[in-house]
């Protein structure tokens, strides 16, 4: 392996120390040597590298790095007559830049102009029916580059929970579908942009020889307009307004990094347009610190941020009202709805506390544990730029475990772990108690398996009737266990079953998730993994809202939810520099609603007595709308349309990959999208509904781009 000096980033004293560790991996026997032996229960990693010494005089390097792109594509799909923006094929060529610019010999500055990803994988199809939004991982190269600079979780910890997917920066806001959505008429088509394009982004990063880390990302992002087009008649409306992101991350090791400070400034700044739901702008700071003692073994780590978003009048208050926040709330003493307020300003915070290293016992075992509090102010608003599921909470976790990292029995390691979580919100109400208990082990043949279980004692939800009231959930208990076979092996799979009771009959979720991959020769690995889900909740699953003679009526119902997906996926490098990789998942998933009521006392103890289910004669169907009689006068009080559907998805890309010089690589790539509207296949079995819409040609739509980057060194 050789490894460019041009390529690394260090200082221009003479006489240079570097931090080196060199590990071997013997892949049959699945053990593995160290140069430098680093326990490990010693809690660190990188601190205890071994040095490297004996570097005198090597050169300095002030790299210099410009990769220009061209790219052409063709867009091909079914032709929609009558439709001007869909005449079956549509191409474009396009153009960009990417460059790297060693400001120093520890910091890089690296930006884009117009950049491109049409070469990334597909993002998971993915459906909620319960509000939250969906979290996909960050894909694109720019992003994912030096990105441990600026992650900055809220929370993070051990014993997990929701709140550890809350983010200040959540990088796919960049560059994210258009906000805006225009209201077409009759006779009208739209040609609107599936994403907002990236006219440029610059990060600056690195870390000092004095310990600062440091990093700094600009990215600017079009103002996007939608053409609809009237009988030859064109009018353009705007879809997205030309918005600014920026990020300032700052960290600081102190005392050979056993004290870490730091502080985040984040910053969304958006022209005028779209005033009636998005923020002008919105800002969010934070300060963290760390503190390790005894060898690293013990720490206590903690952060508080902030945040303030101004807007109109219309966008702050469809903020308030907004499922993260719900100030409509009839019980929510601690919030109110004001629709003359232009700004809101929130705190959220965490303080954990853990062991983490420390001596081994007889067996090897060692004790770890976390505990600590986590907490999102009602105002606290982090969705321009970060990711937060849900403010107005206050969170305890505990977390305690056992691991044994010597063999034991029949155990090469093997772990078990306690955690309790409890859940407030700021106007006092007791929101969640739970209790797990998991094990995870590691067999002498190298098969690993653990289950674990959890029992929810307690349980009430602010967002589950989206808005008018809270409402208590059953208690439930969920089991969980896994089977992954030798890894070692050239084929080997895995087996996992997740099972949801709810007490008094409430709730029912069977999962279970199977794979395989096989991987014959070094350079060639396929694998094929498939997930099926049944989910039943009793009449508490929301449906809609209604107003019943001044009083507001929370529809609920009965929901029967079947959830189907595959995944496959082929890696085959071909040489070291010609590299072949394809990613295909049919996804399908049909909730059905049925024994309709309206929510009558939330918080009644026992379930049945929370709900007024509908009696014959309160309603009637037709063509999927019910009409609601109350009072039974022959009168329609309100009505609510059926919320069944059937959503069938197919995503795919092959791409293929040359480098046909260091750092300079054309990538040929089929990318393969197909939605086809299933909303009415309702009645055919799951598995083949999926397969009959997902691989029709009738609504896909195929893109093919062939994408040829050039790198210029100085």
């Amino acid at each position: 392996m050789k490894i460019p000096l041009s390529q690394l980033r260090y200082g221009n004293e003479p006489d240079k120390v570097w931090g080196l560790q060199v590990n071997r991996r013997l892949f049959r026997k699945e053990e593995r040597s160290y140069w430098q032996y680093i326990p490990q229960n010693s809690g660190v990693w990188v601190s205890r590298f071994g040095e490297l010494r004996g570097l005198k005089d090597i050169p300095t390097y002030r790299q210099v790095e410009i990769a220009p792109y061209v790219i052409a594509q063709v867009d091909k799909y079914k032709e929609q007559p009558g439709n001007p923006f869909a005449k079956g094929l549509d191409g474009k060529i396009t153009a960009g830049l990417d460059g790297k610019l060693a400001v120093t010999n520890d910091l890089i500055l690296d930006f884009t102009i117009n950049p491109d990803f049409g070469q990334v994988e597909a993002d998971p199809s993915q459906v909620r029916i319960d509000g939250f939004q969906n979290f996909f991982e960050e894909r694109r190269p720019f992003f994912i580059e030096s990105r441990n600079i600026f992650d900055y979780q809220l929370t993070g910890s051990e014993a997990g929970g929701d709140y550890d997917s809350d983010l200040l920066f959540y990088s796919r806001r960049v560059g994210s579908s258009p906000h805006g959505y225009p209201n077409l008429g009759n006779g009208e088509y739209m040609k609107s942009p599936q994403n907002t394009s990236i006219l440029g982004a610059a990060k600056f990063s690195g870390k000092t020889k004095k310990g600062w880390s440091i990093g700094i990302l600009e990215s600017v992002t079009q103002r996007e307009m939608a053409t609809i087009d009237h009988s030859g008649d064109r009018r353009k409306e705007l879809v997205e307004p030309l918005t600014n992101y920026f990020v300032g991350r700052l960290q600081k090791d102190i005392k050979s990094g056993n004290t870490i400070i730091g502080g985040i400034f984040t910053a969304v700044n958006r022209e005028k347009g779209l005033h009636d739901f998005l923020h002008k702008s919105a800002y969010s700071a934070g300060i963290d610190f760390l503190q390790y003692w005894r060898n690293r073994a013990w720490y206590l780590r903690g952060n508080i941020v902030f945040s303030q978003v101004q807007g109109s009048k219309e966008a702050i208050l469809h903020t308030q009202t907004a499922f993260e926040h719900l100030f409509q709330r009839l019980d929510a003493p601690e919030v109110s709805v004001d629709s003359n307020r232009t700004s809101l300003a929130g705190m959220g915070g965490t303080i954990r506390f853990g062991k983490i290293g420390g001596k081994r016992g007889k067996h090897g075992e060692i004790l770890r544990f976390e505990t600590g509090v986590t907490f999102r102010s009602p105002e606290l608003e982090l969705n321009d730029i970060g990711f937060m599921l849900t403010a107005n909470e206050i969170n305890h976790f505990t977390w305690a475990g056992v691991q044994w990292q010597k063999p034991i029995l029949v155990f090469r390691q093997a772990r078990i772990n306690y955690n309790h979580w409890s859940r407030w919100d700021f106007g006092g109400q007791f929101l969640n108690q739970a209790f797990n208990t998991n094990t995870h082990a590691t067999f002498n043949n190298n098969y690993q398996a653990g289950t674990g279980l959890t029992w929810t004692v307690y349980d009430v939800s602010n967002t589950a009737l989206r808005g008018s009231t809270s409402m208590r959930q059953p208690g439930a208990l969920a089991h969980n266990i896994y089977l992954n076979s030798d890894m070692r092996k050239k084929v080997y799979a895995n087996l996992s079953f997740y099972n949801v009771w709810g007490s008094e009959n409430s709730i029912k979720n069977h999962e279970i998730n199977a794979g395989v991959t096989y991987q014959p020769i070094n350079a060639l690995q396929f694998s094929i993994s498939g997930a099926y889900q049944h989910y039943w909740r009793r009449q508490d699953q929301y449906v809609s809202t209604a107003d019943f003679n001044g009083m507001t009526r929370t529809i609920v119902g009965e929901v029967t939810q079947n959830t189907l997906r595959f995944t496959g996926r082929l890696s085959y490098n071909i040489t070291p520099d010609l590299t072949l990789q394809y990613y295909g998942q049919p996804y399908t998933t049909r909730p059905l609603y049925d024994h309709f009521g309206y929510v009558s006392d939330p918080h009644a103890s026992h379930y049945d007595n929370r709900f007024h289910p509908y009696q014959p004669g309160e309603i009637s169907e037709n063509n999927g709308l019910f009409s609601v009689d109350e009072n039974k006068d022959g009168v329609t009080d309100y009505t609510f349309r059926k919320p069944d559907f059937n959503f069938v998805q197919f995503r795919s890309n092959l791409v293929i990959r040359w480098e046909y010089k260091p750092g300079s690589e054309l990538y040929l790539v089929w990318s393969q999208g197909n939605t086809p509207d299933a909303s009415q296949d309702l009645d055919r079995p799951l598995f083949r509904s999926l397969v009959n819409n997902a691989f029709s040609n009738e609504q896909a739509r195929n893109i093919f781009l062939v994408k040829c980057t050039y790198r210029f060194v100085r």
